[in-house]
């Protein structure tokens, strides 16, 4: 198959989307198939690189910081996408390059089927000041983009039932993102643990506790914070991998809290290097609750990293409670759980086998993308035998 998939952000921005949609096209192509990229440039200028088509758009820092915006409507590098003529369209955001792939589905005759990453409920303090009437916003635009799709893929639960009381009608399928299993199979030693803990200015006999993700209002990261404060353990290192609109308000709190001793904030690191980032850590923790799946909860697991995490839906059969970590409702139930984890030695192995163990026997991308692909393949055969239908009734008429 010619597979093109749409998004607004791509190498060499990094993020979970970003690594979700590199780690498909990786396994689609070694299925076989013909990926093509279509993502924003972080320029104006257009190009293409790799089989990424980078087109040309305006930053949009005020309204999400991050945020760009393109009017490609007579783009050159669109007329060579449909000159490709691709059998199916894969969108994974609701903004410019969903307007692109909504006209090149219009004039191949293709269909879309897209990711629905994003809980837009939970951003609306970027956009109103009144939660109910962005939660209704956020509604509307979600059932406005969608109906131009043949299928919706949600990577969880969560986002399936989300979606069914908007009132998407579009099929719903569940698949859960994929992890490249074999970037973890890069340990390092002993003595190079030791030496990055020393760049990274970790003390050797602290119990790190790790945040791997962006660092915005919406993650809620001065929870755990707040939990390291109260918990009041000087044994205790909060390591924050990442970086984020929210850092400067973190970064004060720490110090309102008196625990800057307690706390790093590394800032953004190569995604190469992460991995490293996540084998000096020893319990995972997130305070979030607006993932649609979070792929650093996996990455964390892969690594063996028991999780502490707040509890949420989306992480239904991920973090299992006594197996492979916690999820906690409570300060109480947070401190009882860290206690577990950084006293009882035996325990702690357990939940880190299980950890990495049940991570690869259901995350893997290799089971992902066939899941996908079997997805593309329903899709375009539904909406080939409903074209046909279509034209036998107009003919009739």
């Amino acid at each position: 198959m010619k597979i093109l998939i749409t998004t607004e952000c791509y190498f060499p921005v990094i993020n979970g989307v970003v690594t979700s949609v590199m780690t498909l096209r990786k396994e689609l192509i070694n299925m076989g198939h013909e990926v093509k990229i279509l993502t924003l440039s972080g320029k104006k200028r257009s190009f293409e690189k790799d089989d990424v088509i980078y087109i040309g758009s305006l930053g949009l820092n005020k309204l999400y910081p991050g945020a760009r915006i393109a009017f490609p409507f007579d783009n050159v590098y669109l007329r060579k996408v449909i000159g490709w003529k691709p059998d199916v369209i894969h969108s994974q955001s609701e903004f410019s390059t969903f307007q692109m792939a909504k006209l090149l589905s219009r004039k191949l005759e293709v269909p879309i089927v897209h990711t629905y990453h994003t809980i837009y409920e939970d951003y609306t303090h970027y956009f109103s000041p009144y939660k109910k009437w962005g939660k209704r916003v956020a509604q509307v635009f979600t059932k406005s983009i969608l109906k131009h799709t043949s299928g919706v893929i949600a990577p969880t639960v969560k986002v399936q039932s989300l979606l069914i009381k908007y009132g998407v009608s579009q099929k719903i399928h569940v698949v859960p993102s994929g992890i490249n299993l074999g970037l973890f199979d890069k340990r390092i030693e002993d003595k190079g643990k030791l030496k990055l803990k020393q760049k990274i200015g970790i003390p050797p006999n602290k119990k790190v506790l790790l945040f791997v993700g962006r660092l915005a209002k919406e993650k809620r990261l001065e929870e755990i914070l707040y939990f390291v404060y109260k918990f009041n353990d000087e044994n205790i290192l909060l390591l924050i991998v990442g970086d984020g609109p929210n850092r400067a308000f973190l970064e004060k709190y720490v110090q309102k809290l008196g625990i800057s001793n307690q706390v790093i904030f590394v800032g953004m690191v190569p995604s190469k290097e992460v991995i490293y980032y996540y084998q000096v850590g020893d319990i995972f923790v997130s305070a979030s609750t607006s993932e649609t799946q979070g792929l650093t909860y996996l990455e964390a697991l892969a690594n063996g990293l028991p999780a502490l995490c707040r509890q949420d839906m989306c992480l239904e059969n991920v973090i299992m409670d006594g197996i492979n970590g916690w999820q906690y409702n409570s300060y109480e139930n947070f401190a009882d759980k860290l206690s577990i984890l950084l006293f009882q030695d035996e325990e702690y192995r357990r939940l880190s086998y299980n950890a990495r163990e049940r991570v690869a026997l259901t995350y893997s991308s290799i089971a992902f993308a066939r899941k996908i692909e079997g997805i593309y393949q329903d899709t375009v055969a539904t909406f080939k035998r409903r074209e046909i239908v279509e034209e036998v009734v107009q003919k009739v008429q």
